[in-house]
């Protein structure tokens, strides 16, 4: 068993503030999407503001909605985001959210019982921007194995399995 577990962050621009008719259908699904995540195989942790979801906090900008979660592994997440109720809304990402020029997204290894703050997250996000894909921060497409893992730093491939 690894000594390492996986953490995500994924961040938005919001086409409209939270409270405007438009994200209403975001807005209202926000529990159930957490509750799906949170009685997942291999969810362990997810970052919370004020409430149930951390749409309160704004580390990125007044704009800018963050999630920040850790995994049991790479697996466990592909399969919440990709195959999972999830998907429904994230096929609807383009309604509420900008689309952005740079990563919006990074995920790394983290020892197992740590959970990463923000600036940990700002700081891997910042380095797959400046480096792309390396095993100190990856996504889906270019993600890595576990640095205690017989295959550690070796490139781990899930072929194009996004479904939107």
């Amino acid at each position: 068993m690894s000594q390492y577990e996986l953490a995500q962050l994924n961040i938005a621009t919001l086409k409209m503030p939270l409270e405007a008719p438009g994200m209403a259908d975001f807005v209202n699904n926000l529990d159930r999407i957490n509750a799906l995540a949170e009685a997942s195989e291999g969810f362990v942790w997810r970052l919370m503001g004020e409430g149930n979801d951390a749409t309160s906090l704004r580390p990125f900008g007044d704009d800018v909605i963050v999630n920040m979660s850790v995994w049991k592994d790479v697996a466990a997440l592909n399969t919440f985001v990709f195959k999972s109720g999830h998907v429904e809304i994230m096929r609807r990402r383009k309604e509420w959210f900008e689309r952005m020029a740079d990563a919006y997204m990074v995920l790394w290894w983290i020892p197992q019982g740590h959970r990463p703050n923000v600036e940990e997250a700002k700081a891997k996000l910042d380095h797959i921007r400046a480096f792309g894909a390396t095993p100190e921060g990856f996504n889906f497409r270019n993600a890595f194995a576990a640095p205690d893992s017989k295959s550690a730093g070796t490139p781990i491939g899930f072929g194009d399995v996004c479904p939107v």
